[in-house]
């Protein structure tokens, strides 16, 4: 919706941030209060997931982070996906599926998972109950629309609320469904897929083909996401007609997220310029490094069950993967522009996107002072 002013001035206005980059929200882990508080502090928006966090935890999360810093971060939902609602039908059916990990879980010393928890999933209701009640700066979601009472909810709490958006289709819902903000996530990025009209193989549009077309749509702000990791991919997106970007896999590879050691190395290897959609982690397609895992098990992408029974069968994996440093047994998330981010601490990353996209362009995207 960029509309002739300073780049960036309709998004920072909104969020009240003083640089158009807002922190790609994660889950599983990667997010930390350390990475969401510098990121926040240097002026841009940082972003938690909370996704997978209890209820009852949200509420100290959220003070955590307001300790930390005192400027505007956001705390990410994901919103629940109607035909996952109904869990994998009886223990047989589950078995079968862990039959597949046998050799997995033998080669790290484990267990399989009591298959009685295998579709325990994180109750959304209460989870919204909890931010609203924390009052975060501001609220942001993926996987679909927002419900109406998180709409409302955060307009009394005073929440700009960002959206998540794969198609111009999902872009039009979000702002008729109430949203401040609307992220263009193009199939470049890493991580999982939030597609929430169409199946994923049909929305898979490439962030530069996606933003413009997003931007003409609606009239909120627009955040470019997905292979953006240097002031290059900023300045392009703001000339496409971004009101600013998210930045995902850049964030990961610096030294204050939660990604395991084995994970922020090959994110700066040349394994990273091979990245897939798979299912096998979490039973959701997401973006990530290709490794022996997938691979491995390429043939059962289609049979591996849905979100959350198939994320809660590979948590013990993925967790003593990490703990080992195994990035052959990892969930390796990453969009396909990872090596082009130097890693280093947040804050100087953000400063170096600013900078460098502002010398591209010729034009400063900071804010001015308030």
């Amino acid at each position: 919706m960029n509309t002739g002013q300073r780049p960036g001035a309709a998004l920072t206005s909104v969020l009240g941030i003083r640089h158009p980059v807002v922190q790609g929200p994660f889950g599983g882990g990667l997010s930390t209060v350390e990475l969401t508080a510098a990121v926040s502090g240097a002026g841009g928006l940082g972003s938690y997931g909370v996704h997978a966090t209890a209820p009852e935890r949200i509420g100290p999360l959220v003070e955590r982070i307001r300790a930390a810093v005192s400027a505007p971060f956001a705390v990410n939902l994901w919103i629940p996906r109607a035909e996952e609602e109904r869990p994998v039908p009886d223990t047989a059916a589950l078995t079968a599926h862990t039959d597949r990990l046998t050799a997995y879980y033998a080669e790290f010393g484990l267990a399989p998972p009591d298959l009685d928890t295998a579709n325990t999933r994180v109750d959304f209701e209460a989870q919204v109950d909890a931010v609203l009640a924390a009052r975060p700066p501001v609220i942001s979601v993926v996987m679909g629309p927002p419900p109406q009472r998180l709409v409302e909810g955060a307009r009394r709490i005073g929440a700009p609320l960002i959206g998540t958006a794969t198609t111009v289709a999902e872009a039009r819902a979000l702002q008729e469904a109430g949203c401040d903000v609307v992220v263009a996530s193009g199939g470049d990025a890493g991580g999982h897929r939030g597609s929430f009209l169409a199946p994923v193989r049909e929305s898979l549009v490439g962030t530069f083909s996606l933003v413009p077309q997003v931007s003409d749509a609606v009239t909120v702000p627009v955040v470019a996401a997905g292979g953006i990791a240097d002031g290059r991919g900023v300045a392009a997106a703001l000339a496409l007609g971004a009101d600013g970007v998210q930045v995902g896999t850049g964030f990961l590879r610096t030294r204050e997220s939660g990604a395991s050691p084995a994970h922020r190395r090959a994110l700066g290897s040349e394994q990273a310029r091979t990245t897939v959609l798979t299912r096998l982690f979490s039973g959701r397609p997401a973006r990530g490094i290709a490794n022996d895992l997938v691979r491995g098990m390429a043939d059962a992408e289609d049979r591996v069950p849905p979100y959350p029974a198939q994320n809660n069968l590979m948590l013990p994996i993925r967790a003593r993967a990490a703990e080992l440093e195994r990035p052959d047994r990892l969930n390796l998330w990453s969009g396909q522009a990872a090596l082009l981010a130097p890693g280093g601490t947040a804050g100087d990353y953000l400063a170096a996107l600013v900078a460098d996209a502002g010398t591209v362009l010729g034009l400063p995207l900071q804010a001015p002072p308030p």
